[in-house]
């Protein structure tokens, strides 16, 4: 018998509900791990069975039944290995995050998760009930803990299962992608395992799950501290790690060490991951969007392509009068570098109808925003029955910096299915472009350089209405990400005057996002399930 403990780390994408699809790869990875690597166990990630998060599903007693049929075709299946799976358990009338450890047609322990988030994108305690019961079970001779996701953020669970006779913590997640949110992980994992004197095994899911992207990048550490094997970001794999039996003790063998990858290339990673997976989940047979020769659309032209291939992405250049030449040149280059279709549809006789068929009611009152929006509405009609007519999916290009101050056009360039870079700053915006074209140069770069112009009247520019990108965005990420009051971000070197109005309108503009497709989140607090201020509020600023 090898004095090793081997054990394949099944990083894989799981679908939401898609209960017998997880099921099939769960048994198949099982025998893959058994016959290819001859591993001892094989753990997947948190709520495998179900897909994470599966929020109301849970409820349904349909999908109750399904998850109790997948487990006894598991307990059925798998054998000559064991098999660490995530499930929803319902027992005691209640819900249980737990997962079992599967081995020769017998569950051999059940693990009940006892941290329940209950913050941020998370609301477990609204569906599970907490289990404070350590879960230990034996394998070839040495003890294993198990914790879940967000019982390693809390010292409780780790050190009951350390007092329980651990050796090793295997801990399974389904942790969200955000900036720098792997260091956040290895940090706190390094805290546990100092304190537990313990190796951790962290398991990790990845793919698309609506606004929400898991990143993957699992990883073993010693007792230590020191990383000794880290998976490739964003893609699956089922890698083995061993584990030398020597002098009572188990101790990780150094294995493959992904690098952590830079603060732009994990935000693209993550855009495109969750972009591939909302399009290629819904079965969707493409996507059109609108190309205005600016750096968002480029940007969001730029993921679509890579997620799903140019040959499946349709964007429509839609000119009027206020659209520059060097705004038709610049959407023609990419569109050509690009090689996927594309179309010029001029809106003028779409936009004079309108205004002819509204005179009665405008009479001779002076323009402004409204006809401007007249342009943009034109311009999601044409995109949302190019939509309807092929079946392909209308992507948004608006990013979080206008979504927070509003400017954008509902029913306008607001209209479509999935925003991919609706959670990035225009400053966030401009540094992926510049990474994307390190991979290749697919923007042209004065796209990236110009100044931000809707082109919706003579001459506009963003500035017009907004400060420069470089005081808008600092003052929103301290608002939405930070909760920062008016004197807090003051503080950090901003006008009075200008934080004010800005906050304001970021409040004056709530109607608006709430109506917004979803998008990939990639901060510590995007626009969607974590954002939840109210759209009627009587609070104002400064306070």
């Amino acid at each position: 018998m090898k004095n090793k403990i081997s054990i394949v780390l099944a990083q894989l994408d799981l679908a939401v509900g898609d209960i017998s699809g997880n099921t099939k790869l769960i048994i198949d990875s099982c025998e893959k791990a058994k016959n290819q690597h001859n591993a001892d166990l094989i753990i997947f990630p948190e709520l495998s069975i179900s897909g994470y998060p599966p929020e109301d599903l849970l409820l349904h007693s349909g999908f109750k039944r399904r998850i109790n049929d997948a487990l006894n075709s598991i307990k059925d299946e798998v054998a000559g290995i064991s098999a660490l799976i995530g499930f929803p358990d319902y027992s005691d009338d209640s819900i249980y995050n737990a997962c079992a450890v599967f081995r020769d047609k017998e569950e051999i322990v059940k693990y009940r998760k006892e941290a329940l988030p209950n913050y941020s994108v998370f609301d477990e305690k609204r569906y599970f009930t907490s289990d404070e019961q350590p879960t230990v079970f034996e394998l070839k001779g040495k003890k294993i803990g198990i914790n879940i996701c967000e019982d390693i953020w809390h010292k409780s669970a780790a050190m009951k299962a350390k007092e329980s006779g651990a050796e090793i913590i295997i801990v399974i997640n389904g942790s969200p992608y955000e900036k720098d949110g792997q260091s956040k992980r290895e940090n706190i994992v390094k805290q546990r395992a100092l304190q537990t004197d313990l190796p951790i095994v962290y398991l990790n899911m990845i793919g698309g799950q609506d606004e929400l992207v898991f990143d993957g990048a699992s990883f073993v550490m010693s007792k230590n501290g020191e990383i000794k094997y880290r998976a490739t970001s964003f893609e699956e794999s089922m890698d083995l790690f061993e584990f030398d039996l020597i002098n009572n003790e188990c101790v990780p063998i150094k294995s493959n060490i992904s690098s952590k990858l830079s603060v732009a290339e994990s935000v693209y990673k993550a855009l495109v991951r969750g972009t591939k997976d909302y399009i290629e989940k819904h079965k969707f047979s493409g996507v059109v969007m609108g190309l205005s020769g600016g750096i968002d659309s480029a940007l969001t032209l730029s993921i679509a392509c890579d997620a799903i291939g140019s040959d499946k992405v349709r964007a429509v250049m839609m000119p009027y009068f206020f659209t520059s030449a060097m705004s038709l040149e610049d959407a023609q280059c990419q569109a050509d570098t690009l090689n996927i279709k594309y179309d010029i549809l001029p809106i003028s006789s779409l936009y004079d109808s309108t205004v002819d068929l509204l005179q009665p009611i405008f009479l001779n009152s002076e323009k402004d925003s409204t006809e401007e929006n007249i342009q943009s509405r034109a311009r999601g009609l044409l995109l949302m029955a190019i939509s309807n007519k092929t079946g392909s999916m209308l992507l948004t290009t608006g990013n979080k910096s206008e979504m927070a101050v509003g400017y954008a056009t509902l029913y306008g360039d607001m209209a479509g299915g999935f925003a991919p870079i609706k959670d990035c700053t225009k400053t966030m915006v401009k540094k992926l472009a510049k990474y994307r074209n390190t991979i290749s140069e697919v923007i042209p770069n004065r796209v990236i350089e110009r100044e931000p112009s809707a082109e919706l009247r003579e001459n506009q520019h963003d500035s017009d209405s907004l400060p420069p990108y470089d005081v808008l965005d600092p003052i929103l990420e301290a608002f939405i990400e930070e909760d920062l009051s008016v004197e807090e971000i003051v503080e950090r070197g901003f006008e009075r005057e200008t934080v004010t109005s800005i906050l304001e309108m970021v409040k004056r503009n709530e109607y608006k996002r709430r109506q917004a497709p979803p998008g990939v989140r990639i901060s510590n607090r995007a626009f969607g399930r974590d954002w939840r201020y109210p759209i009627t509020s009587g609070y104002t600023f400064p306070e």
